[in-house]
């Protein structure tokens, strides 16, 4: 009976034991198989990622790419993607500046030698514009003393320094005082002679850089026989800029790595042929515009930096799964190079707007068509007035810009100018606009909305104390 009884206390013991630690290997198990294995990772969210990272938001190992170094791990990941973006903004708050000795007393009020001191993702309810994360008046750390040397300052609240045409903390060239100087006294376009459009110069040359002289034409479509069957759509290539410019079927189609190779009718290597190729394969010839669609919101899960397999990308985001208004018609649609761009029949007129309200159904889109900038792009539409002084969707978000040697770049990344939207005043308003209406008009979230179709309701006051600040002492 003794015995019985020391045996039954020792299975007591020990099952609570034995299934304490089967629980456990079950939970390592499951989370190890989330981590490595599973392909949705969303369990492992620990809030709702802000507007700028949601996309990304289960490639968790591109900005946890060590769980263990901390801030110095998530700052080399912030620093990947966005460094490059800084450096061209000429960023007025540089890591830099705060490790310089004579500014670590700051330090001690707001540690902004790191990112995640002003932009802590997963926190987003209370995450505000530009993914900032701290109160609106943290100005004030640095600047309580602002009003000593700006008199004009005087008596403003600290909450109010990154309100439109004021301030913004990375990315101020629109606004350097200087600038503002500058440009005090500049008029808007009206009356004066148009810039060259770039796309009317990108459209008068119809042509990509090509080794070729001679054209090719429907006859010189280099495809299995099937494809060739496709009367349509070889007529279409034959008339693209891709033909002119000597680009076969081939180049896309295949894995060739020269794409402009010779590549003629009767040439029989169609070896690894696919009927529908990988957009990936846009990059052997379009590596500039590759690099801003991946940087932009519209391709950024196909950076490979993204992802949390460096050799596979995250599939490309589709429509429905924005958060911005857009259009339900259109929510099964994929974000890639073909959403604009027909590859048969490349049609930058309809790239530059009808592919854009084809998808964004916010009230600035809708707005484009009845506004004064749209007016003017349906009157080149049917050439009552030159495309060279109308206005797409592509010419504000999409800006053509002169590179080396007159080559013309179109900034594929279309969110390079939306955030602060002050960005945009030097490369596209003020083509047209003058500064000051530009600041104006940027500031008003109203008209933003309307897409432009009145004056601004008011007026920022940027310019004058600047030229107050900048005029001698009497």
């Amino acid at each position: 009976m003794s015995s019985d009884l020391e045996q039954l206390t020792q299975s007591a013991r020990f099952w609570p034991t034995g299934l304490w630690l089967a629980v456990t290997t079950l939970l390592v198990g499951f989370f190890a198989w989330l981590l490595f294995g599973a392909e949705d990772k969303s369990w492992l969210l620990i809030g709702e990622s802000s507007h700028g990272h949601y996309q990304i938001e289960l490639s968790c190992e591109s900005c946890h790419t060590s769980p263990f170094g901390g801030k110095e791990v998530l700052q080399k990941a912030c620093e990947q993607c966005h460094a490059e973006a800084l450096n061209e903004a000429h960023d007025s708050h540089p890591k830099k500046k705060f490790t310089d000795p004579r500014n670590a007393d700051r330090l001690e009020a707001l540690d902004a030698r790191y990112c995640v001191a002003c932009h802590q993702e997963h926190q987003n309810e209370y995450t505000d514009a530009m993914g900032v994360t701290l109160p609106g008046d943290f100005c004030v750390d640095c600047h309580k003393d602002i009003a000593k040397e700006r008199p004009s300052h005087q008596g403003m609240a600290f909450d109010t320094c990154a309100s439109a045409g004021c301030h913004n903390y990375h990315d101020n060239r629109a606004l350097y005082e200087d600038f503002l100087v500058t440009h005090a006294t500049e008029t808007s376009f009206a009356g004066k002679q148009p810039r060259r459009n770039a796309l009317e110069r990108y459209l008068e040359k119809q042509t990509l850089h090509s080794t070729r002289t001679a054209p090719l034409g429907a006859a010189d479509a280099s495809a299995p026989a099937d494809a060739l069957q496709n009367a349509p759509t070889v007529e279409a290539w034959a008339n693209s800029a891709h033909a002119l410019s000597g680009i076969n079927c081939g180049a896309c189609h295949t894995n060739d790595s020269n794409p402009m190779a010779p590549d003629r009718a009767d040439d029989t290597r169609h070896a690894g042929w696919q009927n529908t190729p990988d957009i990936t394969g846009c990059r052997n010839c379009h590596e500039n515009q590759w690099q801003g669609f991946t940087q932009g919101h519209h391709g950024m899960r196909l950076d490979a930096r993204l992802a949390g397999n460096k050799n596979k990308p995250a599939s490309p985001l589709q429509v429905a799964d924005a958060r911005l208004p857009m259009n339900p018609d259109a929510g099964h649609q994929s974000l890639t190079c073909n959403s604009c761009h027909d590859p048969h029949e490349p049609d930058l007129k309809k790239a530059a707007t009808e592919a854009c309200l084809g998808c964004h159904a916010d009230k600035h889109s809708q707005n484009f068509n009845r506004s004064p900038h749209g007016q003017l792009w349906q009157q080149a539409l049917v050439d009552t007035r030159d495309i060279e002084s109308a206005v797409s969707c592509a010419t504000c978000h999409m800006p053509r810009l002169l590179g080396e040697q007159g080559a013309i770049h179109v900034e594929h990344n279309q969110s390079s100018t939306l955030r602060p939207n002050e960005k945009m005043i030097r490369p596209v308003c003020m083509n047209c606009h003058s500064l000051s209406e530009s600041i104006d008009a940027l500031a008003d979230p109203l008209l933003i909305e309307r897409n432009f179709d009145r004056q601004p309701a008011g007026h920022i006051l940027s310019i004058e104390m600047a030229l107050k600040r900048a005029a001698p002492a009497k």
